[in-house]
């Protein structure tokens, strides 16, 4: 059994896609970032920079105690190294993988992150920051194209590095971007939105519900604060 420490977002997905795909049994516990569950003393001692999701393996690998793991990319690395699943053992293949899935960690997140924010709920327009990242998000989405152009997946068969940067190429849309300009990264997004695994992860999100985004949780989630009793 796997304690998921969860909130529907794409780092969230990114865990349950991998779960759901490997049919491992696990549990969801909501940490709701925009009500502060994130800055919970007991969450945070297993997830210390306050950022979901995390997970407890109540069954590791070695048979010893619970082993707890933060950050996505982790995550997803420890993972797929428990079960032997989408993480290619071919030498090649796998370094392939994991510069795709840190490729994701380092720059295709953060900056659709920062897209997002500006783009979305930045309370004030800031016309440099939205050009900034809009334009960067366009570059990224440029290499991911390039990458998928002769290939149905990231590194050739479905992995770890493709469940890292789906969720967050889904928000395409919010993002800007025209998709009719990444022909290759539309067809690759529709391929996995038609795995079973995926439909079940993203029903399990609806699980949990998801509320407007309101001035008083964007200080908790922006400001990184505690919500004020």
């Amino acid at each position: 059994m796997i304690d998921l420490y969860y909130f529907p977002t794409p780092n969230g997905h990114k865990v349950t896609l991998f779960l759901e795909e490997a049919k491992l049994d696990y549990q969801l516990h909501e940490i709701n970032i925009l009500k502060g569950d994130q800055f919970d003393d007991e969450f945070l001692k297993f997830s210390p920079n306050n950022k979901m999701p995390a997970i407890i393996d109540q069954s590791p690998a070695d048979g010893g105690e619970p082993v707890s793991v933060f950050e996505s990319g982790a995550i997803l690395l420890y993972l797929a190294e428990k079960t032997g699943l989408f993480l290619s053992k071919n030498f090649r293949e796998r370094k392939e993988t994991l510069e795709w899935l840190f490729w994701q960690m380092a720059g295709f997140g953060p900056m659709l992150g920062q897209n997002h924010h500006f783009v979305q709920y930045a309370p004030k327009k800031i016309d440099y920051a939205i050009e900034r990242y809009v334009g960067e998000t366009e570059r990224l989405y440029s290499v991911l194209e390039n990458r998928l152009e002769d290939r149905d997946y990231i590194v050739d068969e479905y992995s770890i590095a493709d469940m890292a940067t789906y969720p967050w190429a889904k928000g395409w849309e919010a993002q800007k971007m025209d998709i009719k300009q990444f022909p290759n990264v539309k067809a690759w997004l529709k391929r996995i939105e038609k795995r079973p695994a995926t439909q079940s992860a993203y029903q399990k999100a609806e699980l949990i519900k998801k509320e407007e985004m309101n001035d008083e949780n964007k200080k908790v989630l922006f400001g990184n604060k505690k919500p004020e009793k």
